[in-house]
């Protein structure tokens, strides 16, 4: 089973992000493609960004690498070097533990695919831009107080 057909895997845009900070991303449709393909070392999405949605909140992990191929469409990656558009082909790598919180936005008025590799993580995430702090599995403040 090397070619998956994406119309068999389940796509869904549920975040576990709290209250406002989920609206960014209701727009953003993804794939499990790991799981669906017996792959348990890292993990794998095919991610759809409508116009206007947000892969994610800015962010960086501890413990977590990430890399992400556009397949289709345009994308803004904003990370604390400013912001870069990205296009079909366009490569980019966040190491963990680097402190670059980045995030890819879609300003266009297509959609834009692209694959997201990386590994789950049992480390902190860290969301520069807004009040909120990934540890243990649970998002909280900043201080640590509960959402």
């Amino acid at each position: 089973m090397p070619k998956l057909d994406l119309d068999t895997i389940p796509q869904s845009n549920a975040t576990g992000y709290p209250g406002d900070y989920a609206l960014p991303v209701q727009g953003r449709w993804y794939r499990r493609l790991a799981p669906a393909s017996g792959i348990d070392d890292f993990g794998v999405s095919h991610v759809v960004l409508k116009p206007g949605a947000w892969s994610s909140q800015r962010h960086w992990h501890e413990g977590e690498d990430e890399f992400v191929v556009m397949l289709s469409g345009e994308a803004v990656l904003v990370d604390d070097a400013g912001e870069t558009v990205m296009l079909p082909g366009d490569c980019a790598a966040f190491p963990k533990g680097d402190g670059n919180g980045h995030v890819l936005q879609n300003r266009s008025g297509a959609d834009c695919a692209f694959i997201a590799v990386g590994r789950a993580s049992q480390t902190d995430c860290h969301y520069p831009d807004i009040d909120m702090h990934l540890t243990d599995g649970r998002f909280v403040h900043k201080d640590g107080s509960s959402f």
